[in-house]
């Protein structure tokens, strides 16, 4: 097989998108209904049983479930087949509470390879390319997630894991990686670090495929003018099954939801109200094809829009924008709502790298902003009254972004930690009292 894209599938009509999602829902709310007590009786308190979902029409009438929901039914609770079917696990980080392990059978695993290899082809991957996977394995979805779906694509897989940039560089001049895959805030630092060594001519990359956590249209452009590739964005929860959910194309103009596979909503995140297209909300999933860890209408805190405007790649499957972050790790301070990706756009437009942490704490009952900035090489260099003026000069800009005062301090080149996984952008020490 010379490539994998399937254009009878993601290039489907509207109305066989619709029959496939039809049918699926309603085959697998059955499977759950029958299979997992736990969701069983959400749907029976809200007095809803397997015959009153006739379509997607009715999905409004199912119960959300939650990150509380999983963590209350760690582990097994929500486990839709037989243990004995269960091939393997992934699991959150559980940074935040109790881990989130996630369960598939085989059946389960090759359609996230399909999801993942799709991504791939529309990053313009095929079986001659070299695939640079420097996610995390292990738990971590994103490793496996990539790795299955370049192998069903045909391509060269180097299953790097992250860390050891060194060795990272060394197999990616030698063994002329085309196509890299990893966060972000790592690809940042793997051009960094390449540049730094005079290795840039050396490298073949063409594409980057980034994500497992937020970054900005600035963030893009800055690697990929560093690297000279494309980058293209992928979405995915461990949750749901990891990335491969959702890919961006050529266009970059969102990213297409493998709507064969899983059903999207948009809601209003206080109401839980479904939000027309168009409308920004937070993102609720639904999984048709999952059989060992299937969830219904699962609440995302993803901030974003849907779209089912025309794409020029051809692929018909709904879009959703790049989330604009999340209903959950929104910074409330002073009574106003910030955002990180809020803080990133304005440093990233002021030219500064994108190394940088954002540190909220309490005094005398009252909350304070302070975002650390490195500085690059040329800008360390300049005078003290130079940075000074630098300093109060973001300190305005980021008052007209966020509405705010944000104490700024500009620190030396390579003082803040840099990531090999998902960077921490933000400590908040608030919650440490």
């Amino acid at each position: 097989m010379e490539n994998y894209y399937q254009p009878e599938i993601e290039c489907a009509s509207r109305e066989q998108i619709q029959a496939w999602q039809d049918e699926r829902l309603v085959k697998q709310v059955k499977h759950v209904y029958e299979h997992v007590p736990y969701y069983r009786k959400k749907m029976e308190e809200k007095g809803v049983v397997p015959e009153d979902i006739r379509s997607t029409a009715d999905l409004h009438k199912l119960p959300f479930l939650t990150k509380d929901d999983l963590r209350q039914a760690y582990p097994y609770g929500l486990l839709a087949t037989p243990l004995e079917d269960v091939v393997r696990i992934q699991s959150t980080s559980g940074t935040t509470g109790r881990r989130v392990v996630a369960f598939y059978t085989q059946h389960d695993i090759d359609l996230w390879d399909e999801c993942c290899a799709r991504a791939i082809m529309a990053a313009g991957g095929t079986k001659k390319d070299v695939v640079h996977v420097c996610y995390g394995y292990g738990l971590f979805t994103g490793g496996p997630g990539l790795n299955g779906g370049s192998h069903k694509v045909g391509s060269m897989t180097l299953p790097m894991s992250s860390g050891n940039t060194e060795r990272q560089i060394q197999f990616m001049c030698d063994l002329g990686s085309t196509i890299l895959c990893c966060t972000p805030s790592y690809a940042a630092y793997l051009a960094e670090s390449i540049n730094e060594r005079g290795l840039r001519d050396k490298i073949k990359l063409k594409a980057g495929i980034f994500g497992a956590e937020a970054w900005t249209e600035e963030m893009r452009r800055d690697i990929e003018k560093s690297l000279g590739i494309k980058a293209y964005d992928i979405y995915g929860l461990t949750e749901i099954s990891g990335p491969g959910v959702s890919f961006e194309c050529s266009e970059q103009r969102g990213m297409h939801i493998n709507e064969d596979h899983f059903i999207a909503e948009i809601i209003d995140p206080v109401t839980g109200e479904v939000l027309p297209e168009g409308e920004k909300g937070e993102l609720v999933f639904t999984s048709i094809t999952k059989e060992a860890f299937p969830l219904l209408r699962y609440r995302t805190r993803d901030i974003c829009v849907l779209s089912r405007e025309k794409c020029s790649c051809g692929r018909t499957h709904v879009r959703m924008s790049k989330p604009m972050g999340r209903s959950d790790d929104m910074m409330i301070i002073k009574g106003v709502n910030v955002f990180p990706s809020q803080i990133e756009t304005v440093l990233l437009n002021k030219g500064y790298p994108a190394n940088y942490q954002i540190i909220v704490n309490r005094v005398n009952n009252s909350d304070t902003l302070e975002v650390q900035v490195e500085m690059t090489p040329e800008m360390f260099s300049d005078s003290v009254t130079k940075i000074a003026a630098q300093e109060r000069e973001l300190v305005d800009a980021l008052k007209a972004m966020l509405g705010i005062y944000a104490r700024v301090r500009l620190v030396e080149p390579k003082t803040i930690a840099r990531s090999e996984g998902k960077a921490v952008r933000v400590i908040d020490k608030r919650n440490l009292y």
